[in-house]
Parts: structure tokens; C-alpha cells; sequence
């Protein structure tokens, strides 16, 4: 990696985890397709898995109190399935038309809820929970950035903003570890860099999940809504700037 490369990769991870910290969410989102503009994304994504799981299990543990258990036991299972049809799909359908018809989802979710509901607590079945764990889990298994389809539901179900970022990296921390156990199946997590990488970035992820946390405290329940949906346009966003690249 020459300096402007390792310059780029430091700036893309400061702002992907103060959004971490300040949400509970939205790192790989940002980075992800970032990183992939400069570097090959067969690297880029087990590099991610590995710091979002580490990640997660930072801001989970901080917070391990206000994790609601009873969502995540309600999602996990058909996570599971959900990244096994991710990988099986991977191999067979365009990444492109997938990511495309994603990111316009999310698009469309994330106007309504800036645009009608204004920041508002609209709280939902838990009927939605079997979609949102199902295509959150096959997105992750896809691409390695399952996390609108679980933000759109958990944020729905859970008013507190603590309770609702703490959720978020607990779910995200086990499902996590799910996706690394199948990547290490497959070989995509047996070389040294990755985990070498992973390790240096470790300084810059905790510093800026520290800033990040330190906003969230000052955020009420509706601002962190917003920001929630802000996020999601970002995220369809990136989304689609990674299919197209």
C-alpha cells in the first residue's frame, strides 16, 4: 500500500466507525463501497467482517445491559438461513441487480420516514421480523452489509436509543460470527493480512467509535431516528455506488 492509499483506507474508517459509535450501525454501509473504489473487494470485505465483528463486540460489550435479547433470539434463526442462501446465491445471480434493487428499498423506506413520519416512534408487528432477518441474513452472506433490513425493523420495535444501538451490535456481533465461521470455511479468512490489517486499524476504529459515542449521549430518541434515516439514504446510496463499480 503506497502513503495515499494507506491515508485513504484512515479516513474511510474514521468517519465509517464515528457514525459506528454514534448509531450502532452503518460502518460496513460506508466503507465497504469506499474501500472497494481503491482496493479489490475480495479483500476489502473479510477486512470489514473482521472489524465490525470487533467492533460489535466492543459496543455490545459497553452496553451489554440494554441489549434487548427477546428481538434478537426472534431474528437470529432465520439469519442463519438467510446468509445460507446469501452465499448460495452469491454464485449464481447478478451482485449488480441485487444491490440495485436494494439500495432503491432502502431508498424508498428511508424518504418515508424522513419525509411522513418526521422522526416519529411508529412501532411494528413482529410479524416483519421474519423478512428483515431473512434478507438481512442473505445480504450479509451476499455482501457482507446486512444491516438496513435489521435497523428498518429493530428501529420500528425499539424507541430508546441506547437500548435500540446496544441491540444493534449485539445482533450484529452473533450474526457476525456466523459469517466468519463460513468465511473461514470457504478460505476467504486463512491469509495473515487480513488479520495484520484488522490489527492496525484497531487504534483508529476505537478512537472513532469513542468520538461517536460520546455525540450519540447527546442525542434525543427523535434525532437519533433521523439520523437513522439519514443513514439509510446513505446507505442506498453506497449501495449503489458498490454494485455499478
Amino acid at each position: 500500500m503506497t502513503h495515499p492509499d494507506i491515508l485513504y483506507a484512515i479516513s474511510v474508517l474514521l468517519l465509517a466507525y464515528f457514525v459506528r459509535g454514534i448509531s450502532g450501525f452503518g460502518s460496513g454501509l460506508i466503507a465497504v463501497p469506499l474501500l472497494a473504489l481503491r482496493f479489490p473487494l475480495q479483500d476489502v470485505v473479510p477486512f470489514m467482517l473482521i472489524t465490525d465483528f470487533s467492533a460489535s463486540a466492543l459496543v455490545g460489550g459497553v452496553s451489554f445491559k440494554r441489549v434487548e435479547w427477546g428481538e434478537i433470539r426472534r431474528l437470529l434463526p432465520l439469519s442463519l438461513i438467510g446468509v445460507v442462501i446469501g452465499t448460495s446465491l452469491l454464485v449464481s445471480l447478478s451482485p449488480t441487480i441485487l444491490l440495485s434493487i436494494l439500495s432503491l428499498f432502502i431508498l424508498a423506506f428511508a424518504l418515508r420516514s424522513l419525509l411522513i413520519h418526521g422522526g416519529n416512534f411508529q412501532p411494528v408487528s413482529t410479524r416483519w421480523a421474519f423478512p428483515a432477518a431473512l434478507t438481512g441474513g442473505a445480504v450479509g452472506g451476499l455482501f457482507g452489509t446486512g444491516g438496513p433490513p435489521y435497523v428498518i425493523y429493530l428501529s420500528h420495535r425499539i424507541e430508546d436509543k441506547s437500548v435500540l444501538r446496544a441491540t444493534l451490535s449485539g445482533l450484529f456481533f452473533l450474526e457476525g460470527l456466523i459469517r466468519i465461521i463460513t468465511f473461514l470455511a470457504v478460505g476467504l479468512l486463512h491469509g495473515s493480512m487480513v488479520w495484520l490489517n484488522s490489527l492496525y486499524a484497531a487504534p483508529i476504529i476505537i478512537a472513532a467509535l469513542y468520538a461517536g459515542s460520546h455525540v450519540h449521549a447527546r442525542l434525543s430518541n427523535a434525532q437519533m431516528t433521523r439520523l437513522i434515516g439519514l443513514l439509510l439514504l446513505v446507505s442506498s446510496a453506497s449501495l449503489l455506488v458498490k454494485a455499478w463499480i
